[in-house]
């Protein structure tokens, strides 16, 4: 409930403070005195947008502020206390306007976002202008009204839940598919490359060992005439090194038996004449593996042309061709798990689909018959409201799915919205024998200001919002009307506090708190002022809602009799 509100600095409103009591609470006044900058400064406190141009000219900024007594059990209470506030000593808004946009919100003293705003006063009040009134003509909105006359904000909240979770889900189908059909087109060159790869059985550095032995095969001859006559001249021939050496050991040997220092030479002339014989041996032998094999050349050249094929391909080097058919089989690997991926996310679809088509069938359903139940309350409300014999009908109608609807979110050939399977339009027809119209085809703003008090008192006993503020909730009415839209209001503000906004005195003679908003200019400038009306004063105010500024004793006695009526 709104306890108070204080104004500075805002428009024409220099600085006002506010007390509201429970019931009906009456704001009064002339055209332009300031009513609806009120009912402005109402809605910035509740989350709505701000602007510069606000601020009371020759101020800097300007500060709106609101406190609210929160009840202890409610959703509000949660709410708040998940985003950490206290209400223990009620809930205190308060907005800072700048004329240089940084603009400030605080909630109990701490500094807030609009977010967070937006999500404490979601459910705080509601405000019944013109705006509200236009929003009541848009489908959704009479949808919304529909599930909360049925009680089946729940249901379709579950609806909006299984709705939430499937979206991720299509999306994550359609990505592996468009996975799953690039890969088909892929695969295939996929698995000729790697049987390509495969197929050569490579070995790490096989081409540089191949490219070694080619290299001894094309000149095997040339080798084989260089170790033969090495081996002759150290060894075979007449005359050969190994034979000079001895001749020379021999000689030293000799000498040595006069010079002992020689013998040591020739000691060291006899193990070069092993080393030559070992060296010797080690040329026999690798004489033994020199090949002059035409066939073989021939192959190892085949099969080097085939590694530089695949080097050329595949990177350059057979590291690179080893490193690439490991790319390929990690890749076909992954193709091959992404049908497995499709098969388990279709499972999921399926068991939310189910969920969500049986949730929304449900809805429906109940929808149906909350549609004639509210039907009827409708027109019996307007019945009271001087709007006797209209025909009041809430039509629900099917949401045709197109080529475009998943067929996850479809059901007997209907869309499934996050809101249902279901659109509603209320349609009216208020004189006997019209056909029944949408409500957005009325023209008469008095028929369309009595649909919503209509609609308000009959949500009164579900509605979480507990205060309800009516701004042109008068217009196109007077006279009788007038006297039961008053009647009505105040039987509203039994279940609810109401702040009403008003022209018609037949209306503001239901106040339970009477405030007369004036203008005035002081100083030169124009102030909006706001005063509490006792019972002599309300006398006088409603006199002047009869007759306009000059008041005269039939217009007093007039007023009297209508308030002790």
């Amino acid at each position: 409930m709104l306890k108070e509100l204080s104004i500075r600095n805002f428009a024409i409103i220099d600085d006002l403070t506010i007390h509201f009591a429970e019931g009906l609470t009456i704001l009064s006044g002339e055209t332009g005195a300031g009513k609806s900058i009120i009912l402005g400064a109402v809605n910035l406190l509740l989350g709505s947008r701000a602007s510069s141009d606000m601020v009371r000219t020759g101020a800097e900024s300007a500060e709106l502020e609101a406190l609210f007594h929160v009840s202890a059990a409610g959703n509000l209470t949660d709410t708040l206390a998940s985003h950490g506030f206290d209400t223990d000593e009620g809930l205190v808004i308060r907005r800072i306007i700048s004329r240089t946009d940084s603009n400030r919100v605080y909630i109990n003293g701490r500094l807030a976002t609009i977010a967070v705003l937006n999500a404490v006063t979601d459910n705080l009040a509601s405000i019944s202008g013109q705006h509200a009134h236009q929003g009541l003509l848009k489908d959704e909105q009479q949808l919304v009204i529909l599930d909360q006359f049925g009680d089946l904000l729940a249901l379709r909240q579950q609806v909006h839940d299984t709705y939430q979770r499937i979206l991720p889900l299509i999306e994550k189908l359609q990505k592996l598919q468009r996975t799953r059909q690039r890969q088909a087109e892929h695969m295939e060159l996929l698995e000729f490359q790697q049987a390509e790869i495969q197929r050569t059985r490579l070995q790490p550095g096989e081409d540089v060992e191949l490219e070694q032995e080619q290299l001894r095969l094309k000149n095997a001859q040339m080798l084989y005439q260089t170790v033969f006559g090495s081996i002759e001249e150290l060894y075979g021939a007449s005359g050969s090194i190994i034979e000079r050496l001895l001749e020379v050991k021999k000689n030293l040997d000799r000498a040595g038996r006069v010079d002992v220092q020689l013998k040591s030479t020739a000691d060291n002339l006899a193990a070069a004449a092993y080393q030559i014989e070992d060296l010797v041996e080690a040329l026999r032998s690798h004489l033994g593996l020199i090949q002059m094999d035409d066939g073989r050349l021939e192959s190892i050249e085949e099969r080097l042309d085939t590694l530089n094929r695949l080097k050329r391909k595949y990177g350059g080097s057979l590291d690179a061709v080893l490193s690439r058919l490991a790319e390929i089989e990690l890749e076909l690997s992954q193709a091959a798990g992404t049908d497995e991926k499709i098969q388990q996310v279709e499972i999921q679809l399926t068991e939310q689909h189910n969920r969500l088509v049986e949730q929304a069938r449900e809805l429906s359903q109940k929808r149906k018959t909350t549609a004639t139940v509210l039907a009827k309350r409708v027109a019996a409300e307007l019945d009271s409201l001087k709007m006797a014999g209209t025909k009041f009908e809430a039509a629900l109608r099917p949401i045709t799915a197109d080529e475009k609807t998943s067929t996850h979110l479809q059901a007997d050939g209907q869309a499934i919205l996050e809101t249902g399977m279901d659109r509603v339009t209320f349609m009216i027809a208020p004189n006997p024998g019209e056909a029944l119209k949408p409500l957005a085809g009325i023209a008469s703003g008095g028929e369309l200001s009595r649909v919503v008090l209509a609609l308000k008192a009959i949500l009164a006993q579900s509605d979480a919002v507990e205060t309800i503020v009516f701004d042109e909730v008068d217009a196109g009415i007077g006279g009788g009307t007038a006297e039961v839209v008053g009647r009505k209001l105040a039987a509203l503000a039994k279940h609810h506090q109401v702040i009403c906004i008003t022209h018609l005195p037949q209306i503001a003679k239901f106040g339970d708190q009477h405030f007369s908003i004036a203008k005035q200019v002081v100083d030169g400038r124009t102030l909006t002022t706001i005063r509490p009306l006792n019972e002599k004063d309300r006398q006088r105010e409603i006199a002047r809602m009869l007759g306009g500024e000059r008041i005269t004793r039939t217009t007093l006695a007039h007023a009297r009799e209508l308030m002790e009526k």
